[in-house]
């Protein structure tokens, strides 16, 4: 008979990036003019992986639904993601979802990016990951792969599943007037204050949050170092502030804030605690170059 921990697991279904990460700069690059990093680090990236690696090392049982290349920076992957502790049976392998570099500037708390897309955001697995009995939960990493996966949400709910979705952002889509529309059936929403104020039309975050009352459930606005807010029906309202931590990267950051939340949520937890497990579990990952955890990963900086 399968136990709690066999059937509570989560999958998390988004794109696997090869993230190449550039830290210490003393200034951004300008147009004719070279830079030099301190650290360099080579790490495998996207919201679902990172979410998932941090869920692994709560003791979750975490499902990556997802493509990987057969290019050599998907390939420079694998000693990572077989580390992890994720469950990579919903993985898939195809040539056509290589390479997918992140470029990533780090100066201080200032990030740049410059990312590369390829092939389907929807992975051959998915059908046979969402009815996984093991799974109870389907975090989708980025409103990007639900926009190329239209019936996502009825399909996972047909499963018995709840869902959650952090849109992430994306200048094409970050302003779809049918994002709304496209998300209904999502229990738990984690943009950030800048997603927010960007998916809403409203400048003030409490008046971005009055305006998703009817759309989600529950949402949790990610504040970085001034820390979250949280808005459930009935009007609750919850604010917590951040822990003061030493910060290296904050990539992936809000993705191990995601992870933290959840585990604490699925384990029937309040919202005061699902907070404060979540900005703890975000503030761990600011300390070290990379999203996933650091001891899951190889060091190459």
């Amino acid at each position: 008979m399968p136990t709690n921990a066999d059937t509570h697991g989560i999958l998390c279904l988004g794109r696997l990036y090869c993230d190449l990460l550039f830290t210490g700069l003393a200034a951004m690059p300008e147009l004719g003019r070279e830079r030099f990093a301190e650290g360099f680090t080579l790490s495998a990236g996207g919201g679902a992986y990172i979410t998932a690696a941090h869920l692994a090392a709560c003791g979750r049982r975490a499902f990556l639904a997802s493509r990987l290349g057969l290019d050599s920076l998907s390939c420079a992957l694998e000693a990572e993601l077989a580390a992890s502790g994720v469950d990579l049976g919903h993985l898939e392998r195809s040539a056509g979802a290589g390479p997918q570099p992140t470029v990533a500037l780090v100066r201080g708390s200032e990030r740049a990016f410059v990312s590369r897309r390829a092939g389907s955001a929807r992975p051959a697995t998915l059908d046979a990951a969402l009815a996984d009995r093991r799974i109870r939960h389907l975090h989708i990493a980025e409103y990007a792969t639900l926009h190329e996966i239209p019936g996502l949400v009825a399909q996972a709910k047909a499963r018995g599943l709840t869902l959650s979705l952090d849109p992430s952002w994306d200048d094409s889509l970050i302003r779809d007037p049918g994002l709304l529309a496209s998300c209904a059936g999502i229990d738990l929403f984690f943009p950030n204050e800048e997603e927010l104020r960007a998916i809403t039309g409203r400048a003030d975050v409490e008046d971005g949050l009055e305006s998703l009352a009817d759309a989600f459930p529950l949402t949790v606005v990610k504040r970085g170092g001034a820390g979250a807010l949280l808005a459930a029906a009935g009007g609750l309202r919850l604010e917590m502030a951040a822990e003061t931590v030493p910060v290296v990267d904050t990539t992936g950051a809000g993705d191990a804030f995601n992870a933290g939340f959840l585990d604490a949520w699925l384990d029937g937890h309040g919202h005061r605690d699902c907070l404060a497990t979540a900005i703890a579990t975000g503030s761990a990952s600011v300390g070290h170059a990379g999203g996933a955890p650091r001891a899951r990963r190889p060091e190459t900086s």
